[in-house]
């Protein structure tokens, strides 16, 4: 039971620390090298599953069990090294004459076991139970652990050489995928040598747990590190840099689900439009315009400038106010109306405003209240147009 209690330990521990990779996910959500590992990892666990049955059915005398256990240990003991072959030239990413010696060699390796065990039926040249029902290992067993040192090894060799001239994240992961390669090949070796010990398990359970600590956390982190900065430039608007339109309405969701549950007691919402935008696009063009905007857009965050302001429209943007711009409303507001009557005086940019609060037990969501705020934006539009501009 010793044999097969290192293939329980070795398949417990394997489908603990890769659990993210070995459950079912869609295609495309991780990189095409990293599903090659996954694929490896994947035949990894049916060898140590394999292993260890080997082991109960070995110890138990229970032969033709462990006959066909056997069969199924070694072809997926090449599955795992062909995989393995597959995932380093995916990940080095490099399509050269040694990449496809590497390729080769593997499906050599994997092609030359299926073969020796089908001969096996008829002639034992990898393995055999004696009368007795000991377990003894042939030529083609010491050929393929040869065969599979031997690409191993490569394998290794190759990564550490183009590790040698990669740079930052990349230099550490091809150093350890290498290294990696090298724990598994002195393993082989000892399988090698001491054929009723699990060596080839405890190799690559090392091996994986090698991986997993220096390559697949990291390319965990770079995968959330890039998934953030996408959020990030989602929730932007690019030309002025405030908040965009899919963040407020994300926002708003947020404020509908606090107003539904009772648990808002008081926002604001300001909706503006930069006026004349329009005349200024047909008399002097769209890139003249979009500095119109950001001119606009910078008016709306100096003066609010303790509130998320949103670009929701071409022309439009909505301040939403809570805490002390809250309570300092109509101080603001009327400020930054003044400031845009004096424009409209002096030909500068002039920007329509409308404000309006949330009224608890009537404001049913969000909606209600911007609907408001917009048709109080309308009427102040209605006054700056009568107000007299600049001669």
């Amino acid at each position: 039971m010793y044999y097969a209690s290192i293939g329980l330990l070795a398949l417990t521990i394997h489908c603990i620390i890769n659990l993210d990779y070995l459950k079912p996910r869609r295609s495309g959500r991780i990189p095409a090298s990293m599903e090659r590992y996954r694929l490896f990892l994947y035949s990894v666990a049916v060898f140590y599953l394999s292993d260890l049955l080997w082991g109960s059915f070995t110890d138990s005398k229970i032969i033709p069990l462990a006959y066909l256990d056997a069969l199924v240990f070694f072809v997926s003991m090449v599955w795992s090294v062909l995989l393995w072959t597959r995932f380093v030239v995916a990940y080095l990413g490099r399509k050269d004459t040694f990449s496809l010696v590497l390729t080769i060699g593997g499906w050599a390796i994997f092609s030359f076991e299926i073969i020796a065990l089908l001969i096996n039926f008829i002639k034992p040249v990898v393995f055999y139970y004696d009368s007795e029902g000991i377990y003894h290992t042939g030529a083609g067993r010491i050929l393929t652990l040869f065969a599979q040192f031997a690409l191993y090894l490569a394998t290794a060799a190759y990564t550490l050489a183009v590790a040698d001239k990669a740079e930052g994240r990349m230099k550490r992961h091809h150093w350890t995928i290498g290294i990696s390669g090298l724990v598994t090949t002195v393993f082989i070796a000892l399988q090698a040598l001491y054929p009723m010990l699990p060596f080839y398990s405890i190799g690559c359970l090392i091996s994986t747990c090698i991986i997993h600590t220096y390559v697949v956390q990291d390319e965990k982190t770079e995968h959330q590190r890039s998934l953030v900065n996408a959020k990030q430039i989602a929730y932007r608007d690019p030309l002025t840099g405030v908040k965009s339109k899919r963040a407020f309405q994300e926002d708003k969701a947020k404020i509908d689900h606090k107003i539904s549950s009772l648990e808002l007691k008081e926002l604001g919402v300001i909706v503006f439009d930069v006026n004349d935008l329009k005349k200024v696009n047909d008399n002097l063009g769209h890139e003249e315009g979009d500095k119109y905007i950001v001119a606009g857009s910078a008016m709306i965050c100096n003066q609010f400038q303790h509130s998320p302001v949103y670009r929701i429209g071409g022309d439009e943007f909505v301040v939403i106010l809570e805490g002390d711009d809250y309570r300092d409303r109509l101080e603001l507001i009327e400020e930054f109306n003044r400031q845009v009557e004096e424009n409209r005086r002096n030909g500068r940019i002039v920007i329509s405003s409308g404000l309006d609060i949330f009224r608890p037990g009537r404001d049913i969501d969000f909606n209600s209240i911007f609907e408001r705020a917009d048709q109080r934006m309308y009427e102040r539009k209605k006054i700056l147009k009568s107000l007299p501009a600049a001669g």
